[in-house]
């Protein structure tokens, strides 16, 4: 996965922002939308698509298109920077495969402490308990 080719296949809308503001909000368009057609990728090889696919499936759309928006800065540079930053830190994390866990045995030295322990507590209870007396 290239990330400069992959930003290329970016689409980007600058859309008003929502919330109170003054004058100048109703004129300019600083909140950008980012959508990309994952299905429609060049960039990201078949496997990747699965993966990316599995692992994001909650922000993908019916069409397996993921939109993303910003707002967070009244420039609109500043906010298509973000989002493209979001962008290919949702793809990095997606695309991460897992380590396998390697089953291990406790040691030997763990299972003695264990049942010593286990040992000790049960004397502590017992000494609690009433003499028997028969």
């Amino acid at each position: 996965m290239n990330k400069e080719n992959l930003i290329k296949e970016l689409s980007f809308k600058a859309i008003r922002s929502s919330g109170a503001g003054g004058q100048h909000v109703n004129k300019v368009s600083s909140k950008v939308e980012l959508t990309f057609d994952m299905v429609n990728s060049k960039e990201l090889s078949d496997e990747e698509k699965t993966r990316l696919l599995k692992n994001i499936a909650s922000k993908l759309t019916k069409d397996n298109v993921l939109i993303l928006q910003c707002d967070e800065s009244r420039s609109q540079h500043r906010n298509k920077e973000i989002v493209i930053d979001r962008f290919v830190e949702i793809i990095k994390k997606a695309l991460i495969i897992p380590k396998k866990r390697k089953k291990t045995k406790p040691s030997k030295g763990s299972i003695q402490k264990r049942l010593t322990s286990k040992k000790k507590h049960s004397e502590k209870k017992g000494a609690r308990k009433k003499p028997n007396i028969d």
